[in-house]
Order: structure tokens, then sequence, then C-alpha cells
């Protein structure tokens, strides 16, 4: 396994700014390297199953907890893990062997296509469900975790615009980041096109 800068990373940010590309995006890099890959949902899916309780409850602060704790688990004791999950970042902000990588998307509008195109919906439908998740949830973790600004840059240690640094250049930074020899690797090969890029 090769030496790098840190042991694992977390992939952050709200909708449609790209971090499930960047997620597919690292594997080639990192597979091969013993790295194991997991998202906020799959985390859920899987947790889900071993908390029994009733649906309608499944997002109290207990539940919340635990699976915050599920999350620092794979991160401080199994390690060499990439998740990609809204506040993955946040909840690792102390975890000094962790890249935390923060993907945002400076253009509303590119978002919006981007959703719109991913799930095939029209561009009101795109702009009502971008607000309408982002409002709940951020509404919902004020609740559970306080009044925080999840996406603070200061809880990051890399910050990256997607609507100026496409999917090639975008892993070729966290990469950078990582402390990865990549002088002779064809990001072009390796990466997902970039159209697929902006739906996620």
């Amino acid at each position: 396994m090769l030496k790098l800068k840190y042991e694992n990373v977390t992939i952050s940010g709200g909708v449609a700014s790209g971090k499930n590309t960047l997620l597919n995006n690292l594997k080639p890099y990192l597979l091969p390297q013993g790295w194991k890959f997991t998202s906020g949902g799959q985390l859920l899916r899987d947790f889900a199953k071993e908390y029994v309780q009733p649906v309608a409850s499944l997002a109290d602060k207990k539940f919340h907890n635990k699976l915050d704790n599920r999350t620092r688990m794979l991160l401080t004791k199994v390690g060499h893990y990439v998740i990609e999950a809204w506040l993955a970042g946040f909840m690792a902000r102390d975890l000094k062997k962790t890249l935390r990588v923060l993907l945002i998307c400076s253009d509303d509008a590119l978002r919006i296509d981007r959703v719109a195109n991913r799930d095939n919906i029209s561009i009101e439908q795109a702009k009502k469900f971008i607000r309408e998740r982002e409002e709940v949830n951020f509404a919902e973790w004020r609740k559970i975790y306080g009044n925080y600004n999840f996406f603070d840059a200061k809880y990051y240690n890399l910050v990256i615009d997607t609507y100026s640094s496409g999917p090639i250049e975008t892993v070729g930074k966290v990469l950078d980041k990582l402390g990865y020899d990549h002088n002779h690797v064809n990001f072009e090969k390796k990466s997902v096109n970039y159209r697929r890029s902006h739906s996620s």
C-alpha cells in the first residue's frame, strides 16, 4: 500500500456538487491500494437494518448519534476509507488523518441543470427539489447538532468548486493533497466522463 499523507478521505457537499462522481473517480487509484468506499446513503441503509425501530422515527437524535459513531469508527478504527456524505467532513473535523474535501458549485443554474438531467425532470422541478432537500436537511441537522454552518471552509482541508473544476482536475487535486504520485497516470482513462460529473 502506498504511503499517503492521509489515511481516509471524506467527500462532502450539497445537491449536485459532484460528490458521487469524485467518489467513483478515486476508485481506480485507491481500490488497488486496499482502500474501501461507501456513502452516507449506504451507511444509512446498512445501519437501519440493524437498528430496528419504526421508519417514521429513523431520523431521531439517538439514531443519528449511533450512525455518526459508526462513521467515526470506520475512519478511526478501520481506516483507508473514502466516505461520501453531506456531513462526513463535519463529523470528521477533528480527525487529523482524514482528508476532508468539500465540493461546492458556485453556479446554481448548473446545479439545477445537473439535477434535471440526472433525474430527467423539468428545470422547475429540479429547483424545487434542491431547495426543499437542502432546507429540510439543514433544519433537521441544526436541531440535532446545533446551529452550525456545516459547509464552513474551516472544517475542511480542501474546497473545490466543481463549476470551474472539471472531474479530471478535481480528482487530480484530491490525489495531490493525498500525496499520491500520479506523474505517469492518464486521468482521462481512469475518470468517468465529464457529462456524468455534472449529474451527481
